[in-house]
């Protein structure tokens, strides 16, 4: 192949990129057309989230461009209508001249031959109105006095489809843009779902559970596009993510600790005891409120921590000298030296090294890969949630119950490397969340002890063992902010009864 061939064939495999509309015809067309962001997004294969940042200013690449261009063009063809043209007015037939005869005998109205009297009057053929003769076969007035045509009312136009009223004060306004407007809530959509499966599987309350566990993440996906509407922020689905937040293997984990506690106390004090084992509500759900990136991280070094923003900090922690009565921050960790943390263990650790608490020294940042964040991206998701398990408790209602639990443990679980869930690349998002959700179990223990309880074991997002009257630490029911007990059990050794031994 010569160079110019070479050149030939670099040029034949260079494609112009599509041309899309303004930000702003993008959402019109797809508002007018009736689809829902999670449609075209599932048609794309992109997230709901990827949809709102295209209609907000930002540009699909490569073969997605393309797609989301036909797609567009397609939508345009269907909901842009040319107006009709108006058709023009068909030409009046000129009236058929009188003829001669008749006008003449106008002169001579003597004449019996040519004037008959009707029984009925006729039009008149040369002013329209009632004649009572008709002359030469044609009706007319015999008295040219009394042919005098009355001037025709102009005809009144009809109106027209897209006639808009001329005067402004009969055209519609606008709806008025207020300063403070309550913001929509989502739709009933769990409490529409649950009833749709209960009907679809005739009350049979497993089968209707087992539906709507197994189609959780879609329909979770689908309730956080619907409380996005009208969000602050624009949140990238799909990011480019440092190596740190990839499998080093097919099967293996990433290089960001999340500091899941393991912990039981060494020894207990002297004697025996009666241990609760506390079970705390919905974990997941109260960790979706924590600091999350927006945007795509970036790489920073240094000590500095700007709390305006979060991501994954790779750290040289302090050492930890409480062991014997609080469980490290860090979790059970075996390898010493420099590890990468998220957001929540770092702020943490800064809170705990704080002339409030004190029991550490603050850790040391080396670098850190963040964005700016805000702990309310997924507020309205969570309250979401949370008011349908309120409500499910407070009617009894398990299903709904077991529905929104496995929209929101599912969610978390699977917006990192996943086949369950395309619509959100998120790995930064599911090591933060569960990090937070450590980080709560972590200060609840610190409450306990604090106030003179005996903490025996923390485990994981929700277990945590204590000893003495955790009733007036923690309130007991169902709802997030409560315990309820997962077990008690009794714990050390009876002095009186090693002496009897």
């Amino acid at each position: 192949m010569s160079d110019f061939d070479a050149i030939d064939s670099l040029l034949a495999s260079v494609v112009p990129e599509a041309e899309l509309p303004a930000p702003g015809v993008r959402r019109e067309l797809r508002e007018l057309a009736g689809l829902s962001k999670v449609q075209v997004a599932r048609a794309l294969g992109v997230s709901p989230a990827t949809v709102s940042a295209w209609e907000a200013g930002r540009d699909p690449a490569a073969e997605t461009r393309a797609k989301y261009a036909y797609l567009l063009d397609g939508l345009a063809a269907k909901v842009i209508q040319e107006p009709e043209p108006v058709p023009e007015p068909e030409p009046v037939p000129e009236p058929e001249p009188v003829p001669e005869p008749a006008a003449a005998h106008l002169d001579d109205p003597d004449d019996p031959d040519d004037v008959e009297t009707l029984a009925t009057p006729e039009p008149c053929v040369l002013c329209g109105n009632p004649a009572p003769q008709r002359v030469a076969g044609f009706p007319q007035h015999l008295d040219p006095a009394d042919c005098h045509p009355e001037p025709a009312a102009p005809p009144s136009p009809e109106p027209r489809v897209d006639e808009r009223p001329s005067r402004a004060s009969e055209r519609p306004k606008p709806p008025t843009r207020r300063a403070f407007q309550p913001a929509a809530a989502p739709g009933d959509r769990i409490g529409q779902a649950v009833r749709a499966a209960l009907a679809a599987h005739e009350g049979d309350v497993e089968a209707a559970t087992a539906a709507l566990v197994k189609k959780a993440i879609p329909d979770a996906m689908a309730l956080l596009d619907e409380t996005r509407k009208g969000g602050r922020y624009d949140v990238i689905a799909h990011p480019w993510m440092p190596d740190i937040l990839k499998k080093q293997t097919a099967r293996g984990a990433d290089q960001v600790w999340e500091a899941r506690p393991r912990w039981t106390r060494p020894e207990l004090p002297p004697g025996e005891h009666e241990v609760t084992a506390l079970d705390i509500n919905g974990a997941y759900l109260s960790a979706l409120k924590t600091h999350l990136p927006i945007g795509q991280l970036e790489h920073s070094t240094g000590f500095d921590h700007d709390r305006r923003r979060a991501g994954v900090h790779l750290i040289t922690p302090s050492h930890w000298d409480h062991d014997a009565v609080l469980p490290n921050p860090l979790g059970q960790r075996d390898e010493p030296g420099p590890l990468w943390v998220t957001e929540p263990t770092l702020r943490l650790l800064q809170r705990l090294s704080g002339p409030k608490y004190g029991l550490c020294e603050p850790p040391e940042i080396h670098e850190s890969f963040t964005s700016g964040a805000t702990e309310g991206l997924l507020e309205k998701f969570r309250i979401a949630l949370k008011d349908a398990r309120d409500t499910a408790i407070a009617e009894q209602d398990e299903v709904t119950l077991e529905y929104v639990k496995a929209m929101y443990s599912k969610f978390v679980s699977t917006m990192g490397e996943s086949n369950y869930n395309r619509e959100l690349y998120r790995p930064d998002w599911m090591h933060l969340i569960r990090s937070q959700a450590f980080a709560n179990l972590w200060m609840k223990a610190l409450k306990a002890h604090e106030e003179g309880l005996t903490v025996v074991r923390a485990m994981g997002t929700d277990e945590l063992h204590v000893i003495g009257d955790w009733r007036r630490v923690f309130p007991e029911g169902r709802a997030v902010s409560e315990v309820k007990v997962k077990d008690v059990y009794t714990a050390g050794e009876d002095p009186e009864h090693d002496a009897d031994d």
